[in-house]
């Protein structure tokens, strides 16, 4: 009766049929809203007691940005008591303020997106340590697993489930509802204990030898992985019982595995060296007089696997007396199909940048680390792959050549691949940028960032802050040519 005295306190008490009627909300919203009743004036609840609601009332027009619509949606599902009155609150609001999610210091946003943030975590939780036990066979086998969420995330996350699972039929129980799957319809029923749920079964020792095996000992981190894989979820982990003993032996396991790795390549490297690497390298050194034949021969090139996908060998570019040589990474997308260096969305920012600082392409020599493109196929696209060391290894035999023939007066290493291939050693770009770094043989190597690298920077301000100082970059290197 308490409750009930409460609420009649509220000049209305809406009634919602679940915790995530999110369209029982919408519906009362709009009856309230269209009638001019503030927020002060409701008490949300599920169950219980309700009285009746006005009618929307007509002609009166109610405009909500879809993406309010969708996010208040997700906030519906957070466990807090208060989240359908915040959802009124903010949708008042919004009809003086039309940029009210524009004001990131408002209490009222800030609680907001508070809320979606712990609901879209709780779901990422709910796929990521979801763990179904097998009961039954053959017509009656059935997977069950029991998971125990923050918040309401069930109907949201179960559909990840049915993609993911389609031809089992599952069913997930946790404390506020349970889903099941019959491999044709996703039903949703009451509540359960952890108690309706199996124990175990056979295939919790594959998990466990799974999770041994992909267990990194020289990269655990143990705050970031206990981050990622909260405590209170290790219960319901098969896992989770081999944990404690990889984090204690972590140390002596990084240090078997170190002892373990190869430092020399294995002997039958050296017979397919033997049969694919001759006649190319024999013919360069007898032949190559110029950069046209050396590109000619490198047309032909086998030294490493990439050939086998790319398009065709892009070489280097420019003049064969160029004192300024630009080395990139590789080839992207566009280089490839016209076989041609920095001619992609990176090659445009390269030319803006280096026209910027006075340099003029046509007297420089471009060329990159790795010669062919290496990609991974996504969809229609081709996506840059980096290139490993031993493919930039296999082809700095071709880059050693041209510099040879070139004997320019400095080199512009841009990004640490091709710093690698340069000075024949890993390059922190980021701690050594902007430095020039001599080589045993006199040559003068320059270090910067690749262009690219601009592209992959998503906020305009940082971008445009990381391209200024690409610039400020260049002009040093044309500050170094002109001295």
């Amino acid at each position: 009766m308490a409750g009930q005295r409460a609420f009649s306190l509220a000049a209305y008490a809406v009634q919602l049929a679940n915790p995530t009627d999110f369209d029982g909300w919408r519906d009362a919203a709009r009856r309230l809203i269209t009638n001019e009743v503030k927020p002060e004036d409701i008490e949300w609840h599920v169950g219980g007691d309700a009285t009746e609601l006005p009618a929307p009332t007509p002609g009166v027009e109610l405009r909500v940005s879809r993406e309010f619509i969708d996010r208040a949606a997700i906030v519906a599902c957070h466990s807090n008591g208060e989240r359908f009155a915040l959802l009124y609150r903010l949708l008042w609001r919004q009809r003086s303020e039309p940029h009210l999610f524009r004001i990131a210091s408002d209490p009222d946003v800030r609680r907001f997106e508070a809320m979606e943030k712990a609901v879209r975590r709780d779901e990422h939780n709910m796929h990521a340590f979801v763990r179904f036990r097998k009961i039954g066979d053959g017509d009656g086998e059935r997977f069950v697993a029991w998971f125990e969420p923050d918040h309401f995330i069930l109907e949201l996350a179960a559909p990840f489930f049915v993609r993911r699972f389609t031809g089992m039929h599952w069913a997930i129980l946790t404390p506020h509802g349970s889903a099941q799957w019959d491999r044709e319809k996703l039903a949703f029923g009451p509540a359960a204990s952890k108690e309706d749920a199996p124990a175990s079964d056979q295939s919790e020792e594959m998990w466990r030898t799974y999770f041994a095996n992909i267990f990194n000992p020289a990269r655990l981190k143990v705050k970031a992985m206990q981050s990622e894989m909260p405590k209170k979820y290790w219960r319901n982990l098969p896992e989770a019982s081999l944990i404690p003993g990889l984090i204690a032996g972590a140390d002596q396991a990084a240090r078997e595995m170190i002892a373990r790795m190869p430092t020399m390549p294995a002997p039958h490297h050296q017979a397919i060296q033997a049969k694919h690497w001759p006649a190319a390298e024999a013919a360069a050194e007898t032949e190559a007089q110029s950069i046209d034949a050396l590109r000619q021969q490198a047309s032909q090139c086998r030294r490493c696997a990439l050939w086998s996908e790319a398009t065709q060998t892009v070489f280097g570019e420019g003049p064969d007396d160029a004192e300024l040589v630009f080395v990139g990474e590789q080839p992207g997308d566009q280089e490839d199909l016209q076989g041609r260096p920095f001619v992609g969305p990176a090659g445009k920012i390269f030319d803006a940048v280096i026209g910027e600082a006075g340099i003029d392409r046509s007297s420089v020599y471009v060329t990159n680390a790795v010669k062919h493109f290496k990609f991974e196929p996504r969809g229609k696209r081709r996506i840059h792959s980096k290139p490993n060391a031993g493919e930039v290894q296999a082809c700095r035999w071709w880059l050693v050549k041209e510099l040879k023939l070139l004997k320019p007066k400095l080199v512009v290493a841009l990004g640490a691949t091709a710093a690698q291939s340069l000075l024949e050693a890993p390059v922190a770009i980021t701690r050594q940028r902007g430095q020039a770094i001599t080589r045993d043989d006199g040559l003068a190597v320059f270090l910067t960032i690749h262009p690219s690298y601009i592209l992959r920077i998503r906020d305009p301000q940082q971008a445009a802050a990381e391209r200024a100082r690409f610039a400020e970059d260049i002009r040093t290197v044309r500050q170094m040519m002109a001295g």
